[in-house]
């Protein structure tokens, strides 16, 4: 079985992995930093030997690297059973405040990456008719908040991409999850002066990423929504 997960380094997205690798899943990961990608590598091959993890260096902001990406996938396998679109970026600020080019630059992290990639990767899916797709959407897709700005537009329209994608797939055997959390422990946190029990975990979203996908193929859950137990902050 073979699962991609975009920015896969860290948090969640490391989180997701770990758990698909115990699984036995073989990996296709990107992020932008290659020596991140080379020490994973290196400690997934000794922590998981029934697991493979493949990558390759990837802005997901751009679209020739994330075709390039695809490109890589599709020529080291024939097919994908999971995709994670977790890459992202979060850019605080108010529209009327943040600067030019916000917006474009977390649409095109956070929208144009999922799609571009799911669209060059369906084909990996569609002749088998099975396989499962995870948007890492977020809190800010239901609900706008001070500071939110662009990123919660940017948020808001990735589930509505996933909406429309679940619409499109539901009778052609591949599931589609949108997934909100709330706050989580993750590098953008670091230094931030709460609890460590005021935050999610990353692995409790891979948890979650976990029981979705392990459902029947009667079964899909259509979205995962996620906040710490004391609410958001």
């Amino acid at each position: 079985m073979n699962i991609v997960i975009t920015g896969a380094t860290k948090g969640i997205g490391l989180a997701i992995a770990h758990t698909f690798a115990k699984e036995g899943f073989k990996l296709a990961v990107c992020s932008r930093n290659v020596a991140d990608l080379e020490a994973m590598q290196a400690t997934f091959k000794t922590a998981y030997p029934n697991s493979q993890l493949i990558f390759r260096a990837t802005d997901m902001s751009q679209k020739d690297e994330v075709l390039a990406f695809a490109d890589y996938i599709k020529s080291q396998w024939s097919q994908v059973d999971v995709l994670v679109n977790n890459a992202g970026l979060f850019v605080p600020g108010n529209i009327h405040e943040e600067a030019d080019g916000a917006l474009e630059s977390q649409i095109a992290t956070n929208l144009y990456s999922a799609y571009y990639l799911t669209r060059s990767l369906l084909p990996l899916m569609l002749p088998q008719a099975r396989g499962h797709v995870f948007n890492m959407c977020s809190i800010a897709s239901l609900m706008a908040y001070p500071n939110g700005g662009s990123y919660s537009i940017s948020k808001f329209a990735l589930l509505g991409f996933s909406k429309v994608l679940r619409e499109e797939m539901k009778d052609k055997g591949i599931k589609v999850t949108s997934i909100m959390p709330g706050a989580t422990w993750s590098n953008s946190w670091a230094g931030a002066d709460f609890p460590e029990s005021r935050l999610m975990q990353a692995n409790d979203i891979a948890i979650a990423v976990w029981g979705a996908y392990q459902m029947s193929p009667a079964a899909v859950v259509e979205d995962i929504v996620l906040r710490p137990q004391l609410g958001d902050l």
